[in-house]
């Protein structure tokens, strides 16, 4: 079995160490903002959740969706928040699609910080468009990953086709 190695995470996941536990969940706090807002990673609002631009993204359009409601068990996710996670993330693929046509996904969550969550108090759910040849030396020599787009030029284009698709339905 080969094994990927990734370091970099490991000062992003460093870095909620230091959070001081009175300033409460970083997600829940980003789930104020507005998706019109160009000063916050938020491309989309539902009833149950939102649609958020990573902050530190594994690629280019890498997109979270997270519930509103602040729990880190999976189990304890209500059906209509749990149907909305599924539909939001097919929503993002569609998106992502339009804005950037990715030749694949990975979407899913890490449970717990031993399953590689950096937030692990509040679950939320990835999906990373990928592309064939996405990775190079860069992160394996260098310790450093490059996304060759802005995220709010990102958000920009996400914006645009989430209405797109809105107005499509």
């Amino acid at each position: 079995m080969e094994k990927l190695w990734s370091p970099w995470r490991s000062l992003y996941i460093d870095s909620f160490s230091t959070r001081d536990e009175n300033t409460g969940c970083v997600l829940c706090d980003v789930a104020s903002g507005d998706a019109e807002d160009l000063t916050n990673l938020i491309v989309n609002k539902g009833e149950f959740t939102y649609t958020v631009l990573n902050l530190f993204p594994y690629n280019n359009g890498h997109l979270m969706v997270v519930p509103f409601r602040h729990t880190s068990e999976f189990g304890s996710l209500l059906p209509e928040e749990m149907l909305e996670v599924m539909q939001k993330l097919q929503l993002a693929q569609k998106a992502l699609l339009e804005i950037s046509h990715p030749e694949g996904f990975n979407i899913g969550a890490n449970i717990g910080k031993v399953a590689g969550a950096g937030i692990d108090e509040h679950i939320h759910f990835h999906i990373v468009p990928r592309w064939n040849g996405d990775t190079n030396f860069m992160p394996v020599l260098g310790e450093v990953k490059i996304i060759s787009q802005d995220l709010l030029a990102t958000k920009k284009k996400l914006i645009k086709a989430y209405k797109k698709l809105s107005l499509a339905k």
